[in-house]
């Protein structure tokens, strides 16, 4: 029996249109590190929104884990897409330190309390540094990031209101939906992205 079938149904939407984007990108890299990054990123959100989508639609409860642990691995690669696309030398070894170092912590702490909480806090500061980085950049890719960004955001305000517009579409599938739109965004950005 299925739990929660639109939750499921939206998380597997999400799943899809985040391998889609992952494997164009990928595709198309141009030896840019920045889009294997970014493409590395949407594909490890692909995998968390599919086995969000399972465990939210059978109740397995092992899956949950792992999902948490892919979104902080998806948000560790934007985050280092971005680096290379902004950053050089000094600034941008020490920013992959960083990644790094989050990425473990964020790791250590889940592991003992895997609470989609710590997720949302993980993926804000990710959000928060992506920004940071591309914010001053005016060209076609800084926008596409921070307009993903943006909607991201949006999608984490909508999930954290609890508001549902149905009964049968609650703040999750809501989150989903405004979600898929913000990987289209960070898509259109990352195939015009190029090493700085």
């Amino acid at each position: 029996m299925i739990h929660e079938p639109m939750t499921l149904a939206t998380d597997y939407l999400l799943a899809a249109v985040g391998a889609v984007t992952g494997i164009a990108v990928l595709r198309n890299t141009n030896n840019q590190n920045s889009r294997r990054w970014w493409g590395i990123a949407l594909l490890a959100l692909a995998l968390a929104a599919a086995l969000g989508g399972t465990h939210h639609g059978f109740a397995l409860q092992a899956l949950w884990k792992p999902t948490v642990f892919i979104a902080g691995a998806a948000s560790a690669a934007m985050v280092t897409g971005s680096a290379y696309a902004t950053t050089r030398g000094s600034l941008r070894h020490a920013m992959l330190v960083l990644v790094a170092l989050k990425l473990a912590l964020f790791w250590a702490w889940t592991w003992h309390d895997p609470r989609f909480i710590w997720v949302v806090a993980d993926s804000g500061a990710a959000f928060a540094l992506v920004a940071l980085l591309h914010c001053f950049k005016r060209d076609a890719a800084a926008r596409g990031i921070l307009c993903g960004v943006g909607l991201s955001l949006a999608a984490g305000a909508a999930q954290a209101s609890g508001f549902d517009l149905h009964r049968h579409f609650n703040h999750n599938d809501l989150y989903h939906v405004i979600q898929i739109a913000a990987l289209v965004a960070f898509y259109r950005g990352v195939r015009r992205m190029t090493d700085r």
